[in-house]
């Protein structure tokens, strides 16, 4: 997972003018975004080693951005807020450190909704795809597994067989491009009744940020990339 972080941050990006993150870590009410100019981090984990506590990140925020962004959001119908006070948790400081370790490219968060509706989630993909930033990265950071009993858990047969069938059916959604746009929302949205969805994902925060990215989209990804961690299988998804 590291190493293909690292990949893709030299080999198949060009370094962004700025990085828009959805974090798996942080729902709100309403969309809300980070708008300070140098938010602190947030060490929201429990019963990690003391260096993970002392992780620093000083990346600038991006106010102007996050107005620019707030006002795409209205434009689609959505009341979303600005926070100038939250600082940025483990979603954007993780795996920002390994892709940009230098910390000088501005940043800002946006929040899951508390509703976690995978169709709310397309919408806010959607009203993204209306911002005109030149250079602007956004990331979806989740997981495409995230069934933390199962990671610490026994590796049986059936845990692999389940974890597996996801992975082909989250593959096949986000990358096939035979399957028509309509269709590719239809079954994101309807992603509960894929194969052991809630063993994958017993609560879908790790799962939404995909769908924003996916309603930015609206098309198959370019590249996707399969990942082994920690003995389960696990995917990231690349549009340019």
């Amino acid at each position: 997972m590291v190493a293909r972080l690292q990949e893709m941050a030299a080999k198949h990006l060009d370094r962004p003018s700025a990085i828009l993150v959805v974090s798996a870590h942080w729902e709100a009410r309403v969309p809300t975004l980070t708008s300070g100019a140098l938010p602190p981090l947030i060490y929201d984990y429990y019963g990690f080693p003391a260096e993970s506590y002392r992780i620093t990140y000083p990346c600038p925020g991006a106010p102007e951005l996050a107005g620019t962004v707030q006002a795409a959001l209205q434009q689609m119908g959505f009341a979303a807020q600005l926070d100038a006070a939250r600082g940025f948790d483990h979603g954007l400081f993780v795996p920002l450190k390994l892709m940009y370790p230098d910390a000088d490219i501005p940043c800002l968060q946006l929040s899951l909704l508390h509703s976690l509706d995978p169709a709310e989630h397309l919408r806010l993909g959607a009203a993204l795809a209306d911002l005109n930033e030149e250079g602007l990265l956004v990331i979806g950071s989740g997981f495409s597994f995230h069934n933390l009993r199962a990671f610490f858990g026994p590796d049986s047969r059936e845990s692999r067989r389940q974890n597996e069938a996801f992975e082909e059916w989250l593959i096949e959604t986000c990358a096939s491009r035979d399957l028509a746009e309509a269709e590719r929302a239809r079954r994101l949205e309807n992603w509960a009744r894929a194969p052991f969805a809630r063993f994958c994902h017993p609560r879908e925060e790790h799962l939404l940020p995909l769908h924003v990215c996916c309603g930015l989209a609206g098309a198959a990804c370019d590249e996707y990339f399969e990942l082994d961690v920690m003995n389960k299988k696990a995917s990231f998804y690349l549009w340019k």
